[in-house]
């Protein structure tokens, strides 16, 4: 068997501060929404100061009405030129005519960020936190016992919503913000969606500022080819492992099979060979929330296993566009084996309710060495050790992580919506958290004090 290793950072700041609350069934965490830098402690600076950043870059918001003499104060403060200005469709859609400006600077990120916050025409900023994925590492797979996150026991139990004909639907979208997808695997094609609105000839038909994004978008490389097959130093393998995961084809006598036998995968590439950045990170997002708010493609769910950085104002905002357009966000909980209580991850620890943390179990149902976990922060666990799926170059893997566990419940999530259409951000939260089994491992290691159970999910 091959098991991959990749661990992902697991520090960050503690999260303070509180937004609101919500409960559903009992068992859902408190929604609170942390303190940005910009007004935050020596201590969260400190902090934020030793999470992997780009160098000399910053991500600044202006507020609402700022003159370019303006713009130019601040800048000067910090010997600052703006690379980038990112103004997504989905922020004009809402209002925002200033967007995010993405701030190269001689000084260190926490340096610059100190001689301009708290000045009244700042919303927020913040280093360009950099992001990595949370692995660590008639379909024969299945036939032969080695896909036991699919079965019941331990698993997803998503084989008995299978046997009671509940397979997914072509016509529900998950959008997968990671790595790219090998388009042509023999167990992915034909899932991947393909853009009509914006046929191949060099125009961005469709005006959502991406040219020709036929399958999706790569962020990382502002380009369409959202699979490289390693020529740009990113075999794919992670983003088109999560991929099979949730939706690899069946019975097809190859491989491995998703939780979804029918679904529509679309490719938000914004991990590349060094991971990713909040900046990326936040056009992958708006670019979902745009498709499903423009053309009204059916996006249920953004799959996120990925994680790093600290508490990012931009990237929250981001996801609570999602949130408002009824986009869940599942999130890998991270690999570090550590309390998000007591020491935030991000983006898990998100406190929105279309946010599901997930930590990962073993076959045997025992928290998995490596998982983060969080009785306020972390929801449920999922399967997410020895997991076989899709990898690049037409091949299978078995992949250990939070990065496996997460897409076992981003599938049970299109699995719902295939069964509920139009079912609402709180009604698939319910319905996922309220039927989670009780497993003694996760009692005092997560808000449900329970595992995925994707078919028990579908009788809510």
């Amino acid at each position: 068997m091959k098991i991959k290793s990749i661990l992902m950072p697991g520090k960050s700041v503690v999260a303070a501060g509180i937004l609101s609350m919500m409960v559903f069934a009992g068992c859902d965490r408190s929604l609170e929404e942390p303190t940005a830098i910009n007004g935050g402690t020596s201590s969260a600076d400190a902090a934020a100061q030793a999470l992997e950043h780009v160098p000399n870059e910053l991500l600044i918001k202006l507020k609402p009405g700022q003159s370019e003499e303006v713009k130019a104060r601040v800048l000067a403060k910090i010997g600052g030129k703006v690379s980038e200005k990112i103004l997504t469709k989905t922020m004009e859609r809402l209002g925002d005519t200033e967007g995010i400006l993405v701030v190269r600077t001689p000084l260190a990120a926490l340096e610059a960020i100190n001689k301009i916050k708290g000045g009244t025409e700042i919303e927020f900023a913040e280093p360009n936190y950099i992001y990595q994925h949370a692995a660590t590492a008639s379909d024969p797979y299945l036939t032969n016992g080695s896909l036991w996150g699919m079965k019941g026991g331990n698993g997803s139990n998503a084989e008995a919503a299978w046997a009671a004909g509940t397979t997914g639907a072509a016509s529900v979208y998950v959008g997968i913000i990671d790595e790219g997808i090998q388009l042509n695997h023999p167990d992915l094609a034909g899932q991947v969606w393909t853009n009509t609105y914006d046929k191949v000839d060099g125009i961005d038909n469709d005006g959502n500022g991406y040219v020709d994004d036929v399958n999706g978008w790569d962020f990382d490389g502002n380009d369409n080819s959202i699979y490289d097959g390693g020529t740009k130093g990113s075999l794919d393998d992670h983003g088109t492992h999560v991929a099979g995961t949730i939706g690899a084809k069946a019975n097809n006598s190859t491989g491995v099979v998703g939780v979804n036998w029918n679904v529509t995968l679309i490719s938000g590439k914004f991990l590349g060979r060094r991971g990713g950045n909040t900046a990326n990170a936040v056009k992958a997002v708006d670019y979902f929330t745009n498709l499903k708010v423009k053309h009204g493609l059916n996006i249920v769910a953004t799959n996120n296993s990925w994680g790093g950085g600290g508490y990012s104002q931009a990237l929250y905002d981001a996801i609570k566009r999602a949130n408002d357009a009824g986009i869940m966000f599942i999130a890998a909980a991270g690999n570090a084996g550590t309390n998000n209580d007591a020491t935030a991850s991000y983006p898990s620890n998100y406190e929105l309710p279309n946010v599901i943390a997930v930590a990962a179990i073993d076959k045997n149902g025992s928290l998995a060495s490596f998982s983060q976990y969080g009785t306020k922060s972390v929801d449920l666990g999922a399967p997410g050790v020895a997991i076989w799926s899709t990898t690049a170059y037409n091949s299978y893997s078995a992949y250990d992580g939070t990065s496996m566990a997460t897409p076992h419940v981003t599938g049970a999530v299109a699995l719902y919506a295939s069964l509920k259409p139009g079912a609402s951000v709180a009604q698939i939260r319910n319905a996922i958290l309220s039927t989670a089994v009780p497993t003694s491992s996760l009692s005092s290691k997560t808000v449900t004090g329970g595992r995925l159970d994707a078919n028990a999910a579908l009788a809510k």
